[in-house]
């Protein structure tokens, strides 16, 4: 009888891709899923004549089928599905096996998992899989955490299923102890939210506000896919401009404008906002999916709120295009950097030890946000792997630097025209602050201090010492405790 190098169980899309991707690369594959019909359904459709793929009808004979140590991949829903599968395991599973957590999970259920599990000697991985159906089918990139020891029992399978560059490197890597690789994971999705709702504001700046067609607009983002912005969302954008229905119509233009979302870019920016990071972009990002999600109030304010007409008239049509495309790469620039800011902190909070040439090297291929510089980003990190932040490596310094002209002018047309652009604009609002050597905060502190006695610091005072003025001279001297949010 044959024996499975590894189990799946969870036969949706990506489940089955995965677990075709896996045979097409010589692996034997168990699989499960609750409903047995759709087992049979796909063992006898998309894996017919793979002899090497066993169909299981319940949890004990997709175990029993596997080889020693038992690996186990779960491709189902986060929360509570994934405990409850555990449940149902382990009392099939002994010292060593291995459960595979490939959904979108939270980082802190990975966190718990792997402990729990680790009490019980069975090795947890929680892991990251970005590509999509077609990532999952032809090679996703993979980003796996948990314990450590699980790493080299299941390390040929995920890098031979995995992405790959133009040299070769596999878009897979150990990321870190309990959830880091869904941490890592979680942060590539929050990017996805900032990349697309960028594009967005592009899209609308070409179509409301310059008027393009969509034959216009497809040129322009076939041409952008060429340049600095090649990227898989510019690509499959320029595709969705191009896409025409049944009736010969723009397919785009009869879709509901109401976004939805899983939760992974809420998720990133709570942990941003617990970690004190100002990951301000991809918090746009999400905010706006929630507005656009408003739909009858926004008809009802459309009608009773008044802005300029959405028109933009340049001078010089095609600069204003350059200047498009340079403001979409700064903000691009400064939504990875925002999100590298974030895991460094992550990992500092939670003592991971994250190799960041490494992440930027799994995102390279495979995942949704792959795109031609986080090569760049690879190279930045290889030179200093202690960087604070992209903007200070030479290379995105001067790039930023020299696009800054291009988003100020992008802007004030947006702005003039009453075009939404909050991604856009925080972007540049956070490249103005972080180069600011002081910000206004002092009065901030005074006004804290002020109504709160909250107590501040002095620039003529040693670092450390604390102060309190009674500023109305009625409020007394005592100072509120220090706290830390």
């Amino acid at each position: 009888m044959i024996k499975a190098d590894i189990g799946l169980i969870g036969l949706a899309v990506m489940g089955q891709n995965l677990v075709l991707n896996m045979n097409d690369n010589g692996y034997a594959v168990s699989v499960y899923n609750r409903t047995y019909s759709k087992t049979d359904e796909f063992v006898n459709g998309p894996a017919a004549g793979r002899n090497t793929i066993i169909a299981a009808k319940d949890i004990a004979e997709f175990v029993s089928a596997l080889k020693r140590p038992r690996r186990v991949m779960l491709m189902v829903k986060a929360g509570d599905v994934v405990d409850d599968y555990i449940q149902q395991l382990l009392p099939y599973l002994e010292k060593g096996d291995i459960i595979i957590d490939g959904g979108n999970s939270h980082y802190a259920d990975s966190n718990r998992r792997t402990a729990v599990l680790a009490e019980k000697e069975i090795l947890f991985i929680g892991t990251g899989v970005s590509g999509g159906e077609e990532g999952a089918r032809r090679g996703p990139s993979i980003m796996p955490g948990g314990n450590i020891e699980a790493w080299p029992h299941v390390k040929s399978i995920f890098q031979d299923i995995s992405a790959k560059t133009e040299e070769g490197e596999a878009c897979c890597d150990w990321v870190g102890n309990d959830g880091a690789g869904h941490y890592v994971k979680m942060v590539h999705n929050g990017i996805e939210y900032g990349d697309m709702q960028l594009i967005t504001e592009a899209y609308q700046l070409l179509k409301d506000g310059l008027g393009f067609d969509y034959d216009a607009m497809h040129r322009v983002f076939r041409e952008w896919n060429n340049g600095p912005l090649d990227s898989y969302l510019i690509e499959i954008t320029r595709d969705i401009m191009g896409f025409r229905d049944e009736n010969g119509d723009v397919l785009v233009e009869k879709i509901l404008d109401t976004a939805g979302q899983k939760g992974t870019g809420k998720w990133t920016g709570i942990s941003a906002l617990d970690l004190g990071v100002p990951v301000t972009l991809i918090g746009e990002a999400v905010f706006m999916r929630s507005l656009s999600a408003m739909k009858k109030e926004r008809v009802k304010a459309s009608e009773l709120l008044s802005g300029p007409e959405m028109k933009i008239r340049p001078e010089n049509v095609a600069g204003f295009i350059d200047d498009l495309e340079q403001a979409l790469l700064f903000a691009k620039i400064i939504s990875y950097t925002q999100g590298f800011m974030l895991m460094r902190e992550a990992a500092e909070e939670y003592r991971w030890t994250l190799n960041y040439g490494s992440v930027a090297l799994m995102w390279r291929g495979g995942c949704i946000i792959r795109s031609a510089f986080l090569g760049k980003i690879k190279d930045a990190y290889d030179k200093n792997p202690g960087l604070s932040s992209l903007l200070l490596d030479d290379y995105f310094k001067d790039i930023v630097t020299g696009a800054q002209a291009s988003l100020r002018r992008v802007l004030s047309y947006a702005i003039g025209a009453g075009i939404p652009v909050p991604t856009l604009s925080t972007a540049l609002a956070f490249f103005d602050g972080y180069r600011c050597e002081r910000l206004p905060a002092n009065l901030l502190q005074a006004q804290r201090d002020y109504f709160g006695a909250h107590t501040y610091e002095r620039t003529d005072r040693p670092e450390g010492e604390v102060f309190h003025t009674n500023w109305t001279g009625t409020g007394g001297d005592v100072s509120s405790g220090t706290y830390e949010v």
